[in-house]
């Protein structure tokens, strides 16, 4: 959708990203396990709106409204009524209205929406904060708490664990389909996992895993579906993290920019952003991610430029798969002909076409309520020179983000300029 008023980044934050093999995590091998405790949810919107602040140079005084990102909080932590928990970690903030909203993985995206919405509203100071804290049960319970992301009733009898044999179904379908081939895939995931090497905040920066590990099963990375018609189509390595974190951003008018002394033509700025869903439990083709297609293809209408003029890329890879379809989606690649981009460097830090510079939900991680905030912003940073060890040398024009619910029942998707460029 085009906006019916400007919207500008004036600032943001990501916390590290943590869970099982971070450093920092504590669990039952870590040296100070039973000595301390991981940060909680609370935790994290509270850190995370801080540092949004903080970084945009904006006093909480300012903000207007506010929009929580978060999927699962009632299970994972019971706790719900995330709008009012804002307040609590930073005062100031009392009295100014709040909203959680929920779309499974693409709650961040729609915590943005509604802050762009907000700013179309006529208000001029908007905050998105997402988070989410994962780690608090055992991988069975929680694959049964993301398994609500899909029709319950009719899939979760699929697999223990139900998200990965629903990608392990898409993969074995694609497969079959295209040739392409598990080996295709693991340059996939040995791109995520040298992204996240480079990245301090990332969940995997201290775990290797190079192509050789990830293009085929064994010991160290195996097979792990019940299911077996699509067991042999997923391994660890393809799966995105298990993780806690959070991330915002300030979103503000052209009004808003010029008050923190800036002008339009120095700022990074939404130009549009697309939301669309599907039913849950009727995909029809597991060969194509149709709904973020329809998505991303009405941002290119809004803005009027084609693929080929994006310079990097945050796609919702929830499995390794998912980026492969994600780029033909995109119209990066034709049916097919995903797995060679990432086969050919192209979408590494390096190559023509940047995609998860950082290291995706694969190895970044993906705590799902601050995903779709944290690509946005990643973009966003990006384009300000502020990656660091992962910064592409090229500074892009223009970036789009894919932030994905469930199996592709909703999209969210936005192209970001750099008016600078």
């Amino acid at each position: 959708m085009k906006l019916h008023r400007r919207v500008f980044i004036a600032g943001g934050a990501i916390t590290a990203f943590i869970g099982k093999n971070h450093p920092d995590f504590v669990w039952k091998k870590h040296p100070d396990f039973g000595k301390r405790e991981n940060p909680t949810l609370e935790d994290y919107l509270t850190q995370a709106t801080l540092l949004a602040l903080q970084n945009a140079g904006v006093s909480p005084e300012q903000i207007q409204k506010g929009y929580v990102g978060n999927f699962a909080g009632e299970l994972f932590n019971q706790q719900g009524h995330l709008g009012s928990m804002i307040a609590r970690g930073v005062e100031s903030l009392e009295g100014v209205p709040f909203t959680r909203v929920e779309g499974a993985c693409a709650s961040g995206g729609l915590a943005v929406i509604g802050a762009i919405e907000a700013i179309a509203a006529g208000r001029d100071f908007v905050l998105a904060v997402g988070a989410e804290a994962q780690t608090t049960v055992s991988a069975r319970e929680g694959a049964d708490f993301l398994a609500r992301a899909s029709h319950y009733a009719s899939e979760r009898s699929l697999d223990e664990f139900t998200f990965p044999a629903m990608f392990a179904r898409r993969a074995k379908h694609y497969f079959e389909a295209t040739g392409t081939t598990e080996a295709d895939i693991g340059y996939v995931v040995a791109k995520a996992y040298e992204n996240a090497n480079r990245n301090p905040l990332a969940h995997m920066k201290a775990v290797k895993i190079g192509l050789e590990q990830a293009s085929a099963a064994s010991d160290a990375n195996p097979y792990f579906l019940a299911n077996p018609e699509f067991r042999e189509f997923l391994k660890i390595s393809d799966c995105s993290q298990v993780s806690d974190g959070g991330a915002a951003m300030v979103l503000v008018s052209e009004e808003g920019l010029r008050a923190l002394g800036k002008t339009p033509d120095e700022a990074i700025e939404l130009l549009s952003y697309a939301q669309s869903n599907a039913a849950l439990g009727r995909v029809r083709d597991y060969t194509r991610m149709d709904n973020s297609a329809r998505a991303v293809a009405e941002n290119f209408a809004d803005v009027g430029i084609a693929p080929s003029d994006i310079g990097v890329a945050e796609v919702h890879d929830c499995f390794a798969v998912t980026e492969v379809l994600m780029t033909e989606a995109i119209g990066l690649a034709k049916f097919g002909q995903g797995a060679a981009l990432a086969r050919e460097g192209r979408t590494s830090i390096t190559g023509d076409i940047p995609i998860n510079t950082g290291g995706g939900l694969l190895a970044f991680g993906h705590p799902v309520g601050a995903t779709g905030i944290k690509q946005v912003f990643e973009i966003a940073r990006q384009m300000r020179g502020e990656c660091g060890d992962y910064q592409i040398a090229a500074r892009p024009k223009y970036g789009l983000t894919v932030n994905m619910g469930g199996d592709d029942r909703t999209t969210v998707s936005m192209v970001v300029r750099d008016n600078s460029r």
